[in-house]
């Protein structure tokens, strides 16, 4: 793969690292009252053009023929949303007497809370030619359950801002999650075949709209002068973030092979990678509304930033030797 491909293919990846350098050398433009009014353009406008996006995109439709595998989806979606944050949670009460920043320790317990992302774990359970339907059905279903059980874990495990209060957040939730994406599914219904036909580059869209919200999360982190990230805390976090993507994965694994396992070789690819992969496109905004006026939200962010990226690396570099597995015992 030549090196304009490799830029071409990985171009969200450099677009994290580019606009956190641009948000570095003029923090000014992002923050809040600056410029780019994120407090509006931000908090409102993007975070509904992400989940509006995200309506028009998930088809629903398609999911019917893998509604009956029960046993997976709730595999699935307890390990995901009940076991993978209260592990990290356990996991984190041993690192707080240890010398890590508390906030990127906080921000590991955001990446547990976090509901499954709507394209990668699919991509890849379908390059390794796993049973892609109950991929498709775990990742939607799971970033609808995420809208409500998401927020509802950072605040048990993390509370929240004492400036916003509770109704305040979800009544933001509802207006810039909930009703964007149920908008979004109405207009599908009117304009599939179009989008069939077409094939809007949603994910693209919803990438771009990404880089805008981490922009002005690290607008507001550098433009402060009193928060300071230590190169040891960064280093470990990112140790810890491949080491738990790992971990997660070789349990799922292990979980969905036992002997009185009824899960196809299939089904367990689905799993291995929907119950461990984190959706940033759904974090980043839910992060922005539930801690809104956290002095410290991008080191909180920080992470979940890391996560993306590590599970789709782990992920890609796994799918040759996961797919002579699953061959070998389809056999």
């Amino acid at each position: 793969m030549g090196l304009l491909e490799r830029l071409r293919k990985e171009w969200f990846i450099l677009g994290i690292v580019l606009v956190i350098a641009v948000a570095r050398l003029e923090p000014g433009v992002g923050v809040k009252g600056g410029p780019l009014k994120p407090e509006i353009t931000i908090t409102y406008i993007a975070v509904s053009a992400i989940f509006f996006n995200s309506g028009l995109s998930l088809k629903t439709e398609e999911l019917t023929s893998a509604l009956m595998h029960v046993k997976l989806h709730l595999f699935v979606q307890i390990f995901t949303l009940v076991f993978f944050p209260t592990a990290i949670w356990v996991f984190l009460q041993l690192l707080s007497i240890t010398p890590i920043n508390e906030w990127l320790l906080k921000g590991l317990q955001t990446v547990g809370c976090m509901p499954p992302p709507v394209s990668s774990a699919v991509i890849l359970t379908k390059a390794v030619g796993g049973n892609e339907a109950a991929a498709i059905f775990n990742s939607a279903f799971g970033s609808f359950l995420g809208i409500v059980i998401t927020p509802l874990l950072l605040l048990l495990f993390l509370g929240s801002s004492s400036s916003v209060p509770f109704t305040s957040i979800f009544s933001q939730l509802f207006m810039t999650v909930v009703v964007p994406l149920i908008i979004g599914q109405i207009v599908r219904r009117y304009i599939k075949d179009w989008l069939e036909r077409k094939k809007p580059p949603f994910g693209a869209i919803s990438s771009c709209v990404l880089l805008m919200i981490i922009y002005t999360t690290f607008c507001d982190t550098f433009a402060n002068p009193n928060i300071d990230l230590d190169k040891f805390s960064l280093i470990i976090v990112v140790f810890i973030i491949f080491s738990v993507q790992m971990s997660f994965m070789f349990l799922t694994f292990l979980f969905s092979t036992r002997n009185n396992s009824t899960f196809t070789p299939a089904d367990t690819v689905a799993i291995v990678f929907c119950s461990t992969h984190k959706s940033l496109t759904l974090g980043i905004p839910m992060l922005k509304i539930v801690f809104a006026g956290y002095e410290h939200l991008s080191l909180i962010s920080v992470p979940l930033l890391i996560y993306h990226p590590a599970q789709i690396l782990l992920g890609s570099l796994l799918v040759p030797t996961i797919k002579s597995w699953m061959v070998s015992r389809q056999k």
